[in-house]
């Protein structure tokens, strides 16, 4: 049975107006049977269901799209719900007053595991998958809300339930490209639940398939495909691997997906505004996905309550590159990404890319992130951290860059950026997989520099104590070039990417910027914008960033591009996501047998005990420069360590 009180301040908070209404809670239980976690004592977990209600004529609300034409109840408001997930102290007093909101990426959960160094878990129960509950430790309320609604079904996911706006019917693009022979295909993104196709059996649509992003589209005969169960695309020979293939259609009854973004704000303000427990702070984490949600929340002025407060005091914005997403549009499918060879031409790589405001030199239009829609007095203090892959793959270089590309944009001073030189979009495993890939995958382990990313926006946020400097590749530096400019070493057996993703002036049609509807798919695409990646030294290993030990003292080069295996179609493409880890020659003999231009192990360390005193050494200077914690630095000496091993005893 559910139990519905929640606590009467946070109720009475949502009841004053619109938004907040009322959480139906589930389940109410001690974390790990009562442990205490240092001074912030026993922490609790609250599951349940937030409903919310919206006034579509509020001005707080105009942004989103097709919410005026979403059903209404006797009061004119309209109503939605979503999952909520909290783990807090059980006593408030001993909490530090600051909520710190994931995003979930597609309804999953992942801060435990980045913060707290965790076992993945949707549904933390173990010791395990609270690792060694630093975020605890610091009195942290941690909160999950439902934002997407189409993932597939997991009760362990936190899903928003949008309303609805029946009637309207509009064009949905379908876009797939598979890494082997496969007999169907959904019109949905990776298994999401889909628009379904209003007209299945229509003489007129048209399945088109294409080998590159620019490249023509050639027409499969409508004899020689089919559409089962409204959504699945069965061919009747199979698609083939490595081929961009493409389906638009038409669907009907919307959902409003932009209440997702009212769903988070008034959830926020709703926990700040709590009588019983008010937060004084709020701090947004998004990876991804993620990450892009958080900036278009921002584009649009969700950081402004409806009662004109300001929601999230800073954001750690990780590995969104340049992008946005497909959060808050008609039909929007928010799964769908922007990546070299995957999901390509979405409304993801979309003008305004710099938070100040720019100048699109094709259209001449001028936007900025936070300037779109926000006072400067709702602006949060921003990280936005990138690995190198999201220069190759995400358009990272658009945030600060001018868009003639032949200048560094100035950056807000409530942002700062870091790069993570040889990172990939998120780190591997190690040891290192290769799957469908050329080299093997990037293990390069950045995720520690969160942990100290999060205390240096604490203290910027409470005390006004200057986080550690930006750490970027600059175009005045030379630090930060074309493609073709980029003095990769000739390493036998490994090709430097020739390709690489481009964001493009993408125009949906008329009514896509100011109504979110668009009504031109696939885009009509304008000339690239002039996307730039980091120049590397000698060794293939980026000169600029944060550079952690397995970098500043290597024992392989680090890229943040792979290559496409030829086993999944389209070898010289990039491969989506997914870094390189190239190691050194073990010995001098090896490196010039096989005409390795880089020093070999051998000759840049005397042996495992010379490069972990260095390891160490480069470790805590970066801790001392405040990237990393102290505290974990002999974890990484360990990992290091292993690498070692790993390395000496493969060939």
């Amino acid at each position: 049975m559910l139990k519905h009180v929640f606590l009467m301040g946070l109720l009475s908070a949502g009841l004053a107006q619109a938004g907040f209404v009322r959480m139906e809670v589930k389940e109410q239980s001690d974390v790990l049977d009562g442990k205490v976690f240092s001074s912030a004592g026993v922490y609790e977990r609250v599951i349940g269901k937030a409903y919310f209600t919206l006034d579509p004529k509020l001005a707080a609300n105009k942004a989103i799209v097709d919410l005026d034409k979403a059903v209404r109840n006797k009061n004119g408001q309209v109503e939605f719900s979503a999952d909520v997930n909290i783990l807090r102290p059980k006593d408030p007093r001993k909490g530090n007053g600051t909520v710190l909101y994931e995003v979930s990426n597609r309804g999953s959960k992942s801060m435990l595991g980045h913060f707290n160094r965790a076992a993945g878990s949707l549904d933390p129960r173990t010791p395990d998958q609270f690792g060694d509950g630093l975020l605890m430790s610091q009195g942290y309320t941690l909160l999950w809300v439902g934002w997407q609604f189409d993932m597939p079904k997991n009760d362990q996911l936190v899903y928003l339930y949008p309303p609805l706006a029946p009637g309207l019917k509009g064009i949905v693009r379908a876009e797939f490209t598979p890494d082997q022979r496969e007999t169907r295909y959904s019109v949905a993104d990776r298994g999401h639940q889909p628009y379904k196709v209003l007209n299945p059996d229509d003489p007129t649509l048209k399945l088109t398939v294409r080998d590159r992003v620019e490249g023509p589209r050639s027409t499969l005969p409508r004899g020689d495909w089919h559409i089962e169960d409204g959504y699945m695309i069965v061919p009747k020979t199979p698609f083939e691997p490595g081929r961009i293939y493409e389906l638009v259609y038409t669907a009907e009854n919307p959902p409003v997906t932009g209440t997702g973004f009212a769903a988070v704000r008034d959830m926020i303000a709703s926990l700040r505004s709590d009588a019983a427990r008010p937060m004084q702070h709020a701090y947004g984490f998004g990876v991804s996905q993620s990450g892009r949600f958080l900036r278009t929340m921002m584009y649009y002025g969700f950081n402004r309550d409806e009662k004109g407060r300001k929601v999230f005091d800073g954001l750690l914005v990780d590995v969104a590159g340049g992008g946005r997403g497909g959060f808050n549009q008609r039909f929007a499918q928010a799964s769908r990404d922007s990546n070299p060879f995957q999901n390509t031409l979405t409304p993801v790589d979309i003008f305004p890319f710099t938070d100040l405001e720019e100048t699109d030199p094709e259209t001449g239009m001028k936007d900025g992130l936070l300037t779109h829609a926000l006072p400067k007095e709702f602006w949060p203090k921003i990280f936005y951290m990138n690995s190198e892959y999201e220069y190759y793959g995400r358009a990272a270089s658009l945030i600060h860059i001018t868009l003639d590309g032949k200048a560094d944009a100035p950056i807000a001073d409530n942002t700062r950026i870091y790069m993570f030189s040889g990172g990939q979009h998120r780190p591997a495993q190690f040891p290192p997989p290769k799957r469908g890939t050329q080299n093997l995958a990037n293990p390069n382990p950045y995720a520690w520099t969160f942990r100290a990313m999060l205390d240096a926006m604490d203290n910027w946020v409470k005390s006004g104590k200057e986080p550690p400097p930006s750490q970027y590749p600059h175009v005045g530096t030379g630090q930060l070039v074309a493609l073709t400019d980029v003095k990769f070493p000739k390493i036998p057996g490994v090709a430097f990417p020739t390709l690489m993703h481009l964001a493009y002036p993408e125009n949906f049609g008329p009514q896509f910027r100011s109504k979110g509807i668009p009504t031109q798919e696939p885009p009509e695409i304008g000339k690239p914008y002039p996307l730039m990646v980091p120049q590397v030294d000698a060794d293939g290993n980026d000169i600029a960033g944060i550079h952690m030990p397995e970098v500043a003292v290597p024992l392989a080069t680090y890229t943040g591009w792979n290559l496409r295996s030829s086993e999944v179609g389209a070898p010289e493409q990039l491969s989506t996501q997914i870094g390189s880890f190239i190691p050194f020659a073990r010995t001098k003999a090896e490196r010039m047998k096989s005409a390795d231009p880089r020093l070999s192990m051998e000759e840049r360390y005397s042996g495992k005990e010379d490069y972990l005193r260095k390891f160490e050494g480069a470790a805590k200077e970066l801790a001392g420069q405040r990237y990393l914690l102290m505290q974990d630095v002999p974890a990484l000496v360990q990992r290091g360590a292993a690498e070692w091993d790993w390395l000496h005893a493969h060939e």
